[in-house]
């Protein structure tokens, strides 16, 4: 009888935290986008091309009366057109070659535009005129050290094991990428290192890496001096730029189809090597940037530094505080579950401590398919990660109780839920809160990966930062972060002082 009672009480507790976080996770984790006054969404890629292309795209459908907003920098070409058929998102701008290698893997890479919109239209998407440019990859060198080789081609880079390739993440994955072309070139004895396509720049010029992956619009080239090795084998397939579109949204927004004709075949290769100068070399913001190209004039913002801090400190905050209010709600019963269950509670340490191993970036990929994108697959992903600190010092903090005291209250008739809201877990709120302040620490760092998904944060002008090479935005968003870390560890600590007897306080 004792153990049935034990363990009823138990999943009392449980069912108890799973209703009230569930009930927490509806209301956090709302979908908007069933709300008809939400406005059309942009997406765009985590590189500067893309962004000032939605900008302009955002910007174009402004000035034909449809209300939109720009998600910016998502991640890479997988997330957003999972975003973009989720209805996560609305439209963003992506190229003909990756269409065709990467999302329609029905097609051949030369596919024409004709060919890509009768493919796509069977996924309820839409595909825009060409917007006049062609962005294709490319390896570069620098153009010294291209000479002194006597290297110009792609081919001329086989059997030349010393150079080192520095390669973007997402090239080094992808079908039109370096799997293809390191077979049809024979480039199989190169050592080769992913890191950020920005950061790839600096390593080249420093001479960390001798090889890198380029978009033939990109404003580092000429700035660089560096040699575009020719594709002499033709492996690299056209990448028109182009928007791709829900065909629902046409619906939705009527006026949508005449923004995209007026955008049609309007950005030459120069003008976007221009803005991607803009941006890149000289510090404009990518909104100014597509402000300027399109002949609009923005409202003077003046400085907005302590705006936008405010902004993403609150972001960060709702992150954190929604996904560890959600962890303390089951947790703290999956650590009295595991307290008085030694064998169940194995299982649940088990489960957590997995969870913990998941690195963030992949743990914010895996939510995406369940959340969509933005907070919800962020506080999820948070949420995950705060369970193994409380779960474990629970479960440690009762395990510690001194078992005459379990005895005594036991002997005295008390009800287990009596004895766990009066005995066992004031005993336990140090282990508890100990827990809590770990799992706050945590999600604080943790957080700012959010931005890689929309989900905003301290993480965006950090991420921001390095896209552009801007240590001041760097530091906007890493100090706040740090200080705010710093901040919930010292409100925990003065919580659990004033949850502590004073003749029991160190």
């Amino acid at each position: 009888m004792k153990s049935f009672a034990l363990r009823k009480t138990a999943w009392r507790w449980y069912g108890a935290a799973i209703v009230i976080g569930g009930a927490a996770l509806l209301g956090a984790m709302r979908n908007s986008s069933d709300d008809t006054s939400t406005p059309l969404r942009v997406g765009s890629k985590n590189f500067t091309e893309s962004i000032v292309l939605a900008e302009i795209a955002r910007q174009e459908l402004q000035r034909h009366g449809i209300a939109a907003e720009h998600q910016r920098g998502l991640g890479g070409t997988a997330i957003l057109w999972r975003a973009l058929q989720a209805g996560d998102i609305d439209l963003y701008p992506d190229y003909s070659g990756t269409i065709a290698q990467e999302l329609l893997r029905d097609v051949s890479p030369g596919a024409d535009l004709e060919t890509l919109r009768g493919a796509l239209a069977k996924s309820g998407v839409g595909l825009s005129a060409p917007l006049g440019f062609d962005d294709s990859y490319g390896l570069a060198m620098r153009a010294d050290q291209a000479k002194a080789m006597r290297i110009a081609r792609i081919s001329d880079l086989a059997g030349r094991p010393e150079l080192r390739f520095g390669l973007s993440n997402e090239f080094m994955q992808r079908q039109d990428g370096w799997p293809g072309l390191r077979r049809v070139y024979k480039l199989g004895a190169a050592s080769v290192r992913g890191m950020s396509h920005e950061l790839a720049y600096r390593a080249l010029a420093e001479g960390a890496v001798d090889v890198v992956d380029v978009y033939t619009t990109d404003a580092e080239i000429p700035y660089y001096s560096l040699r575009v090795l020719r594709d002499d084998r033709a492996y690299f397939p056209d990448y028109q730029a182009v928007l791709l579109y829900r065909l629902d949204a046409v619906e939705r927004w009527p006026a949508l189809a005449l923004a995209l004709q007026a955008l049609a075949r309007r950005i030459d290769l120069k003008a976007m090597q221009r803005m991607n100068a803009e941006v890149k070399l000289h510090g404009v913001g990518e909104t100014e940037t597509a402000a300027r190209f399109l002949g609009i004039s923005l409202p003077h913002a003046g400085s907005d530094r302590a705006h936008r801090l405010l902004a993403h400190t609150g972001e960060h905050l709702r992150l954190v505080a929604v996904s560890l209010t959600l962890a303390i709600f089951c947790a703290v019963p999956l650590g009295v579950l595991a307290a008085h269950k030694p064998g169940l509670g194995r299982l649940v340490l088990g489960l957590s401590s997995i969870l913990q191993t998941v690195p963030s970036l992949a743990m914010l990929v895996f939510m995406i398919p369940l959340f969509g994108i933005g907070a919800r697959p962020a506080i999820a992903a948070l949420f995950l990660y705060s369970l193994l600190p409380i779960v474990r010092n629970t479960q440690t903090g009762l395990a510690g109780i001194a078992r005459e005291l379990r005895e005594s209250a036991a002997g005295l008739g008390l009800p287990l839920r009596t004895r766990l809201r009066r005995i066992d877990l004031p005993l336990a709120r140090g282990s508890i809160l100990a827990g809590i302040k770990t799992a706050a620490v945590i999600n604080v760092g943790t957080a700012t990966l959010g931005a890689l998904i929309g989900a905003g944060g301290l993480g965006e002008p950090i991420l921001t930062g390095i896209r552009l090479d801007d240590l001041t935005l760097i530091l906007e968003g890493a100090i706040p972060a740090a200080l705010l870390a710093l901040l919930v560890q010292w409100l925990f600590e003065r919580l659990e002082r004033a949850f502590t007897p004073r003749g029991l306080r160190r």
